[in-house]
């Protein structure tokens, strides 16, 4: 197996490992501070939307799961506080009850995930980190450097959902290419490895590797822009049921869409609402909250297709000279700010196009960080897959119900970033930062 370079085993010594997972850990837990210190402590509180949880569960829940998985399943250490583990349990109450229960307040809520981080470095300075799959890489660690940054995502989301005055900021991205890309690129057909073996820190869902056989298709250079989508609402895409699935016409007319969320409509002009600030719909900019029925609606309408969750990986991580398949499009290095917006570094997408550094083997720009990518497939087990170390990561999720995302998004860190990593959601979400691009099948091209 070939798809990667050893990143941690045998190649850099336990104490380098210590020190990447402090950093990770460290990098979250500010991010934590900056996303719930920014606000008072009524807007932590309440529930801005009934699709997510109060700030101060996520915060809460951050420090619950790292106590589970770090001090109680790796340090062997008894519960803190375990009246509260059934309030912090993703499993246990729906997102829209939270709110009704007795949460730990603000300042209980930080004090707790403070206590538990200083004991979990502790246990992280005495750790072999080998031994144990738990241990193996740091694996358990890495693990829930994810977890956070992923419900720093979450909290992202719930800051755009907030109808209060602006509180978070950071610069706005660079300008796009002057230069104009090929509407398209080509992918031959042809077998590559999907998924992964050797990825440390990699999820159950992104193993094992295997290979699929991909016929040729091609792809857009960049996600769809909102100046493009924009002439398909100006055609009547949302009026006209031949572009939709039957669920997502049904969808539509039950939701009343007529624009992606957040957009608003001004004379002749389109806003959107974005973390606190109206302003105009940026043209270059990837089209952002739109469900999967609008994705899909939008490329029947341009004469294309979504692509399938193999296609998209082929496009983004195969090595047509070498044969491999690499960590990220540009190669196996880490993530840097050349090659793709991500961590939150701006509130917002690049231009389509950006990015030239993060440029795949075959030409496509922008495949990780700007947008989540929906893709044409539903969430399903890869062959050989095993549940690992809980069945409720990946496992209960899997079926139709689901749709796959790909790439993160500006709101995703690197460490939850990588090539063979795989979101999904329900085809009817637009609140989560989500566009696409679209393909179609080549014959003999």
């Amino acid at each position: 197996m070939t798809d990667t370079t050893d990143r941690l085993s045998g190649t850099q010594s336990a104490e380098a490992l210590r020190d990447r997972i402090a950093a990770e850990l460290l990098a979250a837990r500010d991010r934590t501070a900056g996303l719930t210190d920014c606000v008072e402590d009524e807007d932590l509180t309440a529930q801005h939307s009934p699709l997510m949880s109060p700030l101060v569960w996520d915060l809460a829940h951050i420090g619950n799961q790292e106590e589970l998985w770090l001090l109680r399943n790796v340090g062997g250490r008894d519960p803190m506080h375990p009246e509260i583990d059934p309030l912090y349990d993703a499993f246990e109450h729906p997102r829209s009850e939270r709110p009704s229960l007795p949460l730990l307040p603000p300042g209980q809520a930080r004090a707790y995930a403070h206590e538990v981080r200083g004991r979990v470095l502790d246990l992280l300075a005495a750790s072999p980190l080998e031994g144990t799959p738990l241990l193996r890489d740091g694996f358990a660690f890495g693990l829930i450097a994810q977890h956070e940054q992923q419900h720093d995502e979450t909290m992202l989301i719930t800051h755009q959902l907030r109808r209060s005055g602006a509180a978070l900021f950071a610069p706005a991205p660079p300008a796009g290419p002057s230069a104009e890309l090929p509407a398209e690129v080509l992918v031959p057909a042809g077998p590559f490895t999907m998924g992964t073996d050797t990825e440390p820190w990699a999820l159950d869902n992104e193993r094992p590797a295997h290979q699929v056989d991909v016929p040729a298709f091609r792809l857009d250079t960049t996600p769809v822009s909102n100046a493009a989508y924009q002439r398909f609402i100006a055609d009547g895409g949302y009026r006209d049921s031949r572009w939709w699935t039957p669920e997502g016409w049904e969808y539509r007319c039950r939701a009343e869409l007529t624009a992606p969320l957040f957009w608003s409509r001004d004379g002749g002009q389109w806003l959107r609402r974005r973390f606190g600030t109206v302003e105009p719909v940026p043209g270059d900019e990837p089209v952002l909250h739109v469900s999967w029925y609008e994705a899909d609606a939008y490329a029947r309408w341009a004469g294309r297709r979504l692509p399938t969750e193999a296609e998209w990986e082929k496009a983004a991580r195969h090595d047509p000279g070498s044969g491999r398949s690499r960590r990220y499009p540009w190669g196996d290095a880490e993530p840097g700010p050349e090659h793709a917006n991500l961590a939150q570094r701006h509130l917002q997408p690049s231009p389509v196009g950006s990015y030239p550094a993060g440029e795949s083997p075959y030409g496509a720009r922008q495949l990780m960080g700007d947008v989540w990518e929906w893709t044409a497939s539903d969430f399903h087990p890869y062959p050989g897959f095993r549940a690992w170390p809980y069945r409720e990561y990946s496992e209960v999720f899997f079926g139709p119900e689901y749709k796959v995302l790909r790439g993160g998004c500006f709101a995703v860190a690197p460490v939850a970033c990588r090539g063979t990593f795989r979101n999904w959601d329900y085809p009817v979400r637009r609140q989560i930062f989500a566009g696409f691009r679209t393909a179609r099948t080549v014959d003999g091209d």
